[in-house]
């Protein structure tokens, strides 16, 4: 997609989000270091997550992302575009605008995981993990948009040739 073809609000919300992934990975990283001990609590807490207070992010987020994904993965199906997975790994030159319309397409959903995560942690945990929020938000958000919109477009593309197939024969 084109930048021209992007709405200034999108740019701007997807500037915020990424600034904010930095900001609060860097921030995680320099306040609570990247050991072992870190990553075994990060990825336990990861686990217990779904199944406490709020565990409605586990399922609301995803949705999000897949609805995300949809309409895209139909739109590249639509406009004959590679499935987006693929794109990532067979075009590295693009390896940034790829992740760059990720980050436009799910900026709204990245923002509310990471809300969503800092009221989890102020209300149950009753501290602040800023480097989790960001594995939580590229989990729950970014993951599931990168992982279906591919599978989605081809899905589509097939759908799609064949209802113009059966059009063409008169059906």
């Amino acid at each position: 997609m084109s930048d021209a073809k992007v709405s200034k609000s999108a740019q701007i919300l997807a500037s915020v989000a990424g600034l904010l992934l930095i900001v609060l990975g860097l921030w995680g990283f320099l306040k609570h270091g990247a050991s072992f001990d870190v990553q075994k609590r990060i990825w336990q807490h990861v686990v217990e997550r779904p199944g406490g207070p709020m565990s409605f992010r586990f399922i609301l987020q995803p949705v999000m992302a897949f609805l995300a994904a949809l309409h895209d993965g139909i739109k590249d199906a639509r406009t004959g575009r590679t499935p987006y997975l693929l794109r990532l790994f067979t075009r590295p030159r693009h390896l940034g605008e790829n992740l760059s319309e990720a980050l436009r397409a799910t900026a709204r959903i990245i923002l509310l995981a990471l809300g969503m995560d800092a009221i989890y942690q102020t209300v149950v945990l009753r501290t602040f993990y800023p480097g989790e929020m960001v594995v939580v938000a590229l989990l729950l958000a970014l993951l599931p948009y990168m992982l279906l919109r591919g599978p989605i477009s081809r899905i589509a593309r097939r759908w799609l040739a064949a209802r113009n197939s059966s059009r063409a024969a008169g059906g």
